[in-house]
């Protein structure tokens, strides 16, 4: 006998039945531990319903402050401040909303609101001050406080209590009034920002103005007398790309409808540049559809035109690339041109908007980043001799972007 102990087929599935048991009541037991450490107190409860009501009222906040936003905002802030009734003015105390009852006191809101739009200071009413002759009426307290956005006030936040308002309900109307606030102040940066990409574009369009409108009606004259079919056909390629480039429609367009307007400038720029200008188009039909900032590829395109393949004796070729690339689409724009030093490119860009040099480049670059965040600038890479290649990744779905 060595001391060692056989086990039988019955002793063995005897003890995987004990392990199997052991395991089962481990994970009961910490599965009854993490559902009472789970278990919602009220005050989790409260602070998740106050959450989601202020979620709830924010998109319609980010449209900035209008009777719309107001009429649709004001249900959600009466229901978390659990008022009788809540109002909204513009800076000129004109009532833009009203939820609730008691409406008959308008008038009260919007005395005391023109004289917070003058202080800037929270004004009360209470009760020994409100005169109402409405039967039923609740309304022991109105506290009207500002609205503000960069330093300016905006319009107020009126709250009519059903008890007189307290130091409580002064506080929470004024956090409330700030998160409001803040909404409001996020819609005029976002306006800002549109203004910004709309200036931007029009600035866009003046660059292309004087170098391609010029030279494409002078190739065009150039056709009249040789060829007046095709200087016809260059005329309306001509009047359908200026249509396309200074719509005043969106701020964004798909890559399909932006590729179809670069094919109208080649075969412009081909006539007159010949055999020395070759285009090759590589694009992955799945990112079609993908939305991209209006006029983000023809700049570039230009570019490689103008600064590399137009100083090249024997031309060369402009090829673009889409391809997929899971949640992005990654776009190339490549020449084979006489390229340059990459700090020279660099001065360049700093420069661009005194020297009108690769201003499209900057334009685009400043718009991609506006419009997807820093990470989608521009990559460019080149160097003297060899050509130049950008790189843009562009996400294939983006909130509030569309074309």
């Amino acid at each position: 006998m060595d001391g060692s102990t056989t086990l039988t087929p019955s002793m063995a599935l005897l003890l995987v039945v004990a392990v199997i048991v052991g395991v089962v009541a481990v994970f009961f037991f910490l599965w009854q531990r993490n559902r009472r450490n789970t278990m919602v107190s009220p005050l989790a409860k409260a602070t998740f319903s106050a959450l989601h009501t202020v979620a709830l009222a924010a998109p319609v906040l980010r449209e900035g402050l209008s009777s719309r936003s107001a009429s649709q905002a004001l249900p959600y802030l009466r229901q978390l401040l659990e008022t009788s009734a809540m109002a909204m003015t513009d800076s000129r105390g004109t009532v833009l909303g009203w939820d609730g009852t008691a409406d008959q006191h308008q008038q009260d809101v919007q005395t005391l609101a023109d004289t917070v739009v003058r202080t800037g200071r929270m004004e009360l009413m209470s009760h020994t001050s409100i005169k109402c002759n409405q039967p039923g009426c609740e309304v022991r307290g109105i506290v009207v406080v500002p609205l503000e956005s960069d330093g300016n006030i905006i319009g107020t936040l009126a709250a009519l209590t059903p008890s007189t308002a307290g130091p409580p309900v002064l506080r929470a109307t004024g956090e409330v009034a700030r998160y409001v606030s803040s909404q409001l102040e996020l819609a005029e940066l976002d306006d800002s920002r549109a203004r910004l990409n709309r200036a931007e574009v029009r600035a866009l369009r003046a660059q292309i103005s004087p170098h391609f409108v010029y030279n494409a009606l002078t190739t065009i004259a150039s056709f009249i007398r040789t060829d007046p079919a095709r200087a016809r056909e260059l005329l309306i390629e001509f009047a359908d790309f200026t249509r396309y480039s200074f719509r005043s429609a969106g701020e964004y367009t798909t890559l399909l409808d932006e590729l179809n307007n670069i094919e109208r400038y080649v075969r412009l720029e081909k006539a007159r540049f010949g055999n020395r200008l070759n285009i090759k188009l590589q694009i992955d039909q799945e990112v079609q559809n993908v939305v991209l900032p209006f006029l983000a590829l023809q700049p570039l395109v230009e570019n490689a035109v103008r600064h590399g393949l137009s100083g090249k004796p024997n031309g060369g070729t402009v090829t673009i690339r889409a391809e997929n690339a899971g949640s992005e689409c990654v776009i190339v724009v490549e020449d084979d041109g006489v390229g340059m030093d990459p700090a020279r490119l660099n001065e360049d860009l700093d420069d661009a908007h005194l020297s009108g040099a690769h201003v499209g480049l900057g334009n685009v670059d400043d718009r991609m980043r506006s419009a997807f965040g820093d990470n989608f600038g521009l990559v460019v890479d080149t160097n003297i001799g060899a050509g130049m290649k950008i790189t843009l990744r562009v996400p294939k779905f983006r909130a509030g972007i569309r074309a």
